[in-house]
């Protein structure tokens, strides 16, 4: 008779909230998600805005009017670093795809470097459009 495979206890289900994800993993997660906000929300949105605002003068007041309330604009802000991660990120991918930086200090230097860069660009253009 065979021996038995010895079994390993895993989790049957994952709570995200107890799990301690290291920075390169939250990167990552940050990365997708970004991507899809921007793909499936912010992409559609501003060519909708595009299109309304090319189509008359009124359709261009009534969305620099709708820009200038500061719910939209920490929207816009939000949008602006989900675009700024997603770039950094990916270039980051990039470089991890070339073998550049996949020892593990130096991925979690860029994994924070993407972070840093991309929270202090948002903050010097959320400053420059409030």
């Amino acid at each position: 008779m065979a021996p038995a495979i010895p079994v390993k206890k895993r989790p049957k289900h994952l709570d995200l909230t107890k799990i301690h994800l290291p920075l390169p993993g939250l990167v990552s997660i940050l990365h997708r998600v970004s991507g899809a906000a921007l793909f499936l929300i912010g992409i559609p949105f501003l060519l909708w805005v595009l299109h309304c605002s090319l189509a008359n003068q009124q359709g261009f007041d009534g969305w620099r009017d709708t820009f200038n309330h500061p719910l939209v604009k920490l929207i816009v802000i939000g949008f602006l670093w989900a675009y700024l991660h997603h770039f950094f990120a990916g270039l980051r991918f990039l470089a991890l795809d070339l073998h550049i930086g996949i020892s593990l200090p130096a991925a979690r230097a860029s994994s924070r470097w993407v972070l840093i860069v991309s929270l202090a660009l948002t903050l010097m253009f959320g400053v420059w459009l409030w």
